[in-house]
């Protein structure tokens, strides 16, 4: 069984004892309280059985998805707000999100190994990927974002490098570029730190600041992206340009050829961003990871002399004060994941409540709408700062 939550719109309450074998059943109703079951049609009389006995005595029934014998499409629905079934598409969606990344993942680890013995790039494999990236945002871009949350601290050259292409398709949708800018944008952001595998693994992995020297040889890692650059064929100026000015600054003092202001196009300047803002997202050896609430504040102390100003607040309005995937606290001192903010305001999203601050402890996983609550965000938080995993939650 799952979390507490209201049965959709076009769900019906049916007792369990007229029940029929090809009904679709998307919840069970315990007292009052309905909680979201394995969805599933019913297969056999055994299975109406095990609910009755199980002291049951309602379930609500999807009339489109259950079998036309059942003669439930002539029934009048009970009203109510669709909420089941968007926690069902958004199961089945997070599903689809999860295999996307690791064939992506798949794909990068691929690339880097081939790219680290000499091979050239191919482009053909990235564009299908992008292509599959920038659908997956517009079918549900909270399902990405809520897969795409779950760091893990050793894969982080793999799912940064992923990570910077989904924000740079969900950036560039957000200010209304073409699709075929959104894919240009989201390859340049999967092999935006490629040279990177031709830096020492002792400088790319030490956990403590760089020694300027070290720092010198780190910033290598944009020499080698443009010679690898040079011999792929098939790349776009738009991805090359992604790939190549992440690191510079509008006042000049980026590397690798110090381009100042309007030599940087809105594409890089949005790479700039996109590629800061994950890097604090992240836990990595040397750090652990900030709030996307903090991190918006380290971002708009770069402006405007790294970063472009107006670009940064148009990046925090696409991304949300407390983004989709995100964990903060609520005034109960229950934590919560972003889950929906969909139509509304900042403040105001729904919550996947599972643990407690305040008493240390895991608490009845319960959906929380901030729009129907007394309660109120107090803060983000950052997974680190949790003494337990929320990963199992997402």
């Amino acid at each position: 069984m799952g979390e507490t939550t209201k049965p959709g719109a076009d769900m019906m309450r049916i007792p369990v004892p007229r029940l029929q074998v090809g009904m679709f059943v998307t919840a069970v109703d315990k007292r009052g309280h309905v909680a979201v079951a394995n969805a599933g049609q019913i297969r056999s009389q055994e299975s109406i059985d095990k609910l009755s006995k199980s002291g049951i005595q309602y379930v609500w029934v999807d009339a489109e998805r259950s079998d036309e014998s059942c003669g439930l499409k002539k029934a009048s629905p009970l009203p109510a707000k669709p909420i089941v079934k968007k926690t069902v598409n958004r199961e089945q969606s997070q599903i689809k999100a999860k295999k996307l990344l690791i064939e992506a993942k798949g794909l990068v680890k691929k690339v880097l190994s081939e790219t680290f013995e000499g091979k050239a790039v191919e482009v053909e494999p990235f564009e299908a990927l992008a292509d599959n990236m920038i659908a997956s945002v517009l079918d549900d871009s909270d399902a990405l974002k809520c897969v795409s949350a779950l760091r893990t601290k050793d894969a982080y050259l793999l799912e940064h490098s992923i990570n910077v292409a989904f924000l740079l398709i969900t950036f560039g949708k957000y200010l209304k570029l073409e699709k075929n800018i959104l894919r240009q944008m989201a390859i340049g952001g999967i092999l935006h730190d490629i040279g990177k595998i031709k830096v020492d693994d002792e400088i790319l992995n030490k956990p403590a600041r760089l020694t300027p020297e070290e720092f010198e040889h780190m910033k290598l890692h944009q020499v080698y992206a443009a010679e690898i650059m040079a011999e792929t064929t098939g790349l776009s100026q738009i991805s090359k340009d992604v790939c190549l000015m992440h690191h510079e600054k509008l006042d000049g003092k980026g590397y690798p050829h110090g381009l100042k202001g309007d030599e940087i196009p809105l594409h890089g300047r949005m790479s700039c961003i996109v590629d800061i803002f994950d890097a604090l997202t992240a836990t990595r050896c040397y750090k652990e990871a900030m709030s996307p609430a903090a991190a918006f504040k380290v971002l708009l102390s770069l402006t405007p002399f790294h970063l472009d100003e107006k670009l940064v607040y148009e990046f925090i309005r696409c991304v949300g004060v407390y983004p989709v995937g995100s964990l903060v606290e609520l005034s109960d001192g229950r934590v919560g994941i972003v889950w929906d903010a969909k139509n509304r305001d900042a403040l105001h999203p729904i919550l996947k409540c599972f643990y407690s601050n305040k008493h240390k402890r895991y608490v009845d996983v319960a959906m929380v709408d901030l729009l129907k609550s007394d309660l109120h965000i107090e803060r983000g938080v950052s997974p680190s700062s949790l003494d337990v995993d929320p990963s199992p939650f997402y």
